[in-house]
């Protein structure tokens, strides 16, 4: 066989295509991926869509491209340098592309690399358009070609749907590994039960954190995720109006927590971000991974006096990654809270459209080509 089944987009707006094109075939570095499962991102309807208004600044892949940022599937194919791999190997295919040559990647700094992209997703600058000549495609296809750093060896108790839900997952996991969570910290989430943020709820429990407040809007759902720990996890609904900053006071003696990391998307309010800073104790770190939009007001004089700072925190390595499949393996980070809703490839379309309708951040898109 030499021929597979793939989704391509062909013009920004419009729906994606199922064509039958070659199988890739690995370089050297590279292996060939048997895609079991590729998450589907709440975003990705909107920017595909919307790209030229929302990021006109950033590139997508040249198109017609085969999009997908979180596949996982089983090895087929390796290149001649390829030595830690094999085919039948169960893996996690990280989105995130480097050059490998620059400073930042020459220093270990691979997410601040000049030609850094994603994979079946967009790049971070017009030199991300030289990776996509070498890994053009994405997850929503049969197979795909990777680079060997990109790969997470998943264990057997991790399925690949759950696998699927890695990028979401890792996002919020590398933003607390810089802000070092663990016992005897506290921490806020903005967004504690929605697709980004339950990831803080999940990764607390995982990594130790002693105390984990988590704010929303939809009561129902912060309820669930209260229950996987009520002991540990507080949460709180901000749907009245209600200050999150005072809330968390009231809840920490009046100190503030060492972390907030802030998980809400683009539409959301300035304020509850800034309420999240206001929630810091003496020193704490601030860290955005949901992407809000426009400019957000901070007061800098307090945040001096106080030490305390604020961080973007875009994406996490491969290294990264295979942490959460170890934890995962070791039974401290619980997958079997999300619930799989699953399509063929060829009701793509279909499943970005359904995306809107989803039980928070428990649900989980998978497409299954």
């Amino acid at each position: 066989m030499s021929m597979m089944k793939a989704a391509r987009l062909h013009q920004v707006g419009a729906p994606m295509e199922i064509e039958q094109l070659p199988i890739p075939t690995p370089a050297a570095n590279d292996v060939v991926v048997r895609v079991r499962a590729c998450g589907i991102v709440p975003n990705l309807g909107n920017i595909l869509a919307n790209w030229t208004t929302w990021f006109p600044e950033l590139p997508l892949p040249p198109l017609p491209a085969v999009f997908g940022l979180d596949p996982a599937g089983e090895i087929t194919a390796v290149g001649s340098h390829v030595h830690a791999w094999k085919p039948g190997d169960r893996v996690y295919v990280n989105p995130g592309l480097y050059c490998g040559g620059c400073r930042a990647c020459r220093s270990g700094d691979l997410i601040n690399c000049t030609h850094y992209a994603f994979s079946g997703y967009f790049g971070f600058s017009q030199n991300s358009l030289k990776l996509y000549k070498n890994y053009p495609g994405g997850g929503l296809a049969e197979y795909m070609l990777a680079p060997q750093y990109a790969l997470v060896k998943l264990p057997d108790n991790v399925g690949f749907n759950e696998a699927a839900r890695f990028g979401y997952l890792g996002t919020m996991y590398s933003a607390m590994r810089k802000a070092g969570m663990g016992p005897g910290k506290s921490m806020l989430v903005n967004g504690i039960s929605g697709t980004l943020g339950i990831g803080g709820a999940l990764f607390g429990l995982a990594m130790g954190v002693t105390r984990i407040l988590g704010t929303g809007r939809n009561q129902a759902l912060l309820d669930r995720v209260k229950a996987l720990a009520p002991d540990r996890i507080e949460v709180f609904s901000n749907a009245d109006g209600g200050a999150i900053d005072t809330w968390v006071k009231s809840r920490t003696e009046g100190l503030g927590v060492d972390a907030f990391f802030d998980a809400l998307g683009p539409g959301a309010a300035h304020e509850t971000l800034q309420q999240g800073v206001r929630a810091l104790k003496r020193g704490g770190r601030a860290y955005n991974i949901g992407a809000i939009a426009g400019m957000v007001g901070m007061d800098l004089h307090t945040m001096m006096d106080e030490q305390q700072s604020i961080e973007g925190s875009a994406w996490f390595t491969a290294g990264e990654g295979q942490d959460m499949a170890d934890m995962a393996e070791a039974g401290t980070l619980d997958l079997s809270v999300f619930e799989h809703v699953c399509h063929p490839l060829e009701r793509i379309n279909e499943a970005i459209s359904g995306i809107a309708s989803r039980n928070g951040g428990f649900s989980n898109f998978v497409i299954n080509p």
